[in-house]
């Protein structure tokens, strides 16, 4: 049997690896346009700001590697140029002569990937525009730096690449702008938790323009311009083009494999295309999300691998599936941490849910231990099920273990909950005896039984005479910043203060973080008052109405800073 792999990095070389693990006698043969065939894609910023410092550190595997110890035919720079699919054979050009070939295929994987997004603007042609995808890019704008000693940089898009090439540039000490056309940074992310990682941003001295529509570039002696709709043009040395990526599935159309309405290519839980002798995987492939169940293209390392494997165990008679993709994802951004899984708000509005959310603002390890540093964690969660349909974080520490957990109770359906009662390590300088993904099992859970209403600051502060901000914060915090048309009083005066609270108005009451604030709603819903828990808390409310740098300070108890 000869399988024949048109594509490799994650998807193509880990098919690769795992056909040869099942069947030492089949003919396996890579097609690679790049001169690299299997590349850490996520390392290429780390290379640029000179974190990686030896290029041969981005190449996970070579052609003479895959050969010996695979005995597997890799062929860089050579393009397949069509599918061929009643005689089974692939058009191949040898890129450095211009030759070209015919291969023969028994059972074909199509891995091509994507390309980053480039928008039909005048300028896009420059020389001094780059795009980051492929380590032949990386190399590129590294030869630049070196070559021009640039002083100023544009970077077009906040997304991942956008964000990691930012930060990157900032450390080799050059001036950035970064440009982007929504309402905020990382959409993966909702704007209220983008709020405090642009304020990051910002205290890095990066020139962050939101609402920013790049519509042309030109070349001048001074370097780039950036030209941009109702704004002034930025001038800079050199840009970076990263709005986005797009299927590289011409291949697929040409040979008339079913692709959706946005290109990608549709395959079935085997991997398998509208062709049975030919699957595909990563950025490509259109996948099911696994939180939804609907149709969606999801473009990261992860699923780009599992499919590989899950496509090779196929075509060796192995009947796995893949069951889908929920998006998980984190991000280095200076001494910051973001990441999130599952579906945001706008996702679940988009997938017609019925779902509320949880704010919680904790401490990465227990506070009487020195150095916990703050988090602040968003779980969507389903109504009236409590079923956990996606989270975000913002941290310092321990981001990545509790988005891990999240993860893990998304994929395998869990409810709020079950998150109360799973069984989390604990030691002080690791978590507390109620971790954050505990705590928020326990918040949705009081949310979920009617135990406590949870209200908005933008419904807080629309109140008007119909209600009253009750801050019960210490007297300390109070005077650190505080609202003018709050009511101050600490919770631990509450009860002996009750003849203070008009009786006949709803209470919207607030706290730093939304712990003790929950204590007092206990104490006033059962004393006869109306009243809500502002999600978040006080914190909160300045990482976002404020724009309060996210400090990287230890804190204490509910947000306390000590």
């Amino acid at each position: 049997m000869r399988v024949v792999i048109i594509g490799g990095v994650a998807g193509g070389a880990t098919a690769a690896a795992r056909l040869r693990r099942l069947d030492e006698f089949a003919e396996i043969v890579i097609l690679e346009r790049s001169g690299y065939v299997s590349y850490a894609n996520c390392g290429l910023p780390y290379y640029i700001g000179g974190v990686i410092a030896d290029r041969a550190k981005l190449t996970l595997q070579t052609p003479e590697s895959f050969r010996n110890r695979f005995d597997i035919d890799v062929r860089v720079r050579h393009e397949a140029l069509s599918i061929d699919r009643a005689a089974k054979t692939v058009l191949v050009e040898k890129l450095d002569d211009g030759t070209t070939y015919k291969l023969p295929y028994d059972k074909l994987i199509l891995s091509p990937g994507a390309r980053p997004a480039v928008p039909a603007i005048p300028g896009v042609e420059s020389s001094r525009l780059f795009t980051l995808r492929t380590v032949e890019d990386t190399f590129a704008i590294s030869d630049f730096i070196e070559r021009e000693k640039p002083k100023r940089a544009v970077i077009v898009g906040g997304g991942f690449i956008g964000l990691e090439m930012a930060e990157n540039l900032v450390e080799r000490g050059i001036r950035v702008s970064l440009l982007q056309r929504d309402d905020h940074v990382m959409p993966v992310l909702d704007a209220d938790m983008a709020a405090p990682v642009q304020v990051r941003i910002r205290e890095e001295k990066i020139d962050l323009r939101l609402g920013a529509d790049v519509t042309g570039f030109s070349e001048d002696e001074a370097g780039i311009r950036v030209a941009m709709r109702d704004k002034k043009p930025i001038e800079a040395d050199f840009a970076v083009l990263a709005i986005g990526v797009r299927p590289e599935s011409e291949l697929a159309k040409q040979a008339g494999l079913e692709l959706n309405a946005r290109g990608f290519i549709r395959t079935d839980a085997h991997m398998r295309t509208s062709d049975e002798d030919i699957y595909a995987v990563g950025d490509a492939v259109e996948v099911v999300h696994a939180v939804t169940g609907l149709p969606a293209a999801i473009p990261l390392a992860g699923p780009a691998n599992k499919q590989g494997r899950i496509a090779a165990d196929n075509i060796c008679g192995i009947p796995s599936t893949y069951d889908g993709s929920q998006g998980s994802s984190i991000l280095k951004l200076f001494d910051l941490t973001v990441a999130a899984t599952g579906l945001n708000v706008r996702d679940a509005e988009a997938a017609g849910l019925d779902f509320d959310y949880a704010l919680l603002l904790s401490p990465s390890h227990a506070t009487y231990y020195p150095d916990a540093k703050p988090m602040t964690l968003k779980v969507v969660f389903e109504k009236p099920s409590g079923r956990i349909l996606g989270a975000q974080i913002v941290g310092y520490d321990a981001v990545d273990k509790r988005i891990d957990v999240l993860a893990t109770a998304i994929r395998a359906g869990m409810t709020a909950a079950d998150l109360e009662t799973l069984d989390l390590c604990y030691a002080p300088p690791y978590s507390s005896a109620k971790d954050p993904v505990n705590m928020a099992g326990y918040v949705i859970g009081n949310l979920l039984d009617g135990r406590v209403r949870q209200a908005r600051w933008s419904e807080a502060l629309g109140c008007g005479d119909k209600g009253i901000l009750l801050d019960i914060r210490t007297p300390t915090e109070f005077a650190q910043g505080s609202l003018e048309e709050a009511l101050h009083i600490p919770l631990d005066e509450l009860r002996g203060r009750l003849g203070e609270i008009p009786a006949e108005k709803r209470l919207y009451v607030y706290c730093q973080s939304g712990l003790r604030s929950y204590v007092a709603c206990r104490i006033l819903s059962q004393r006869g008052f109306d009243c809500a828990n502002v999600a978040g808390g006080y914190g909160y409310f300045e990482q976002v109405s404020l724009e309060a740098p996210f400090e990287p300070e230890s804190v204490g108890p509910c947000g306390l800073r000590v």
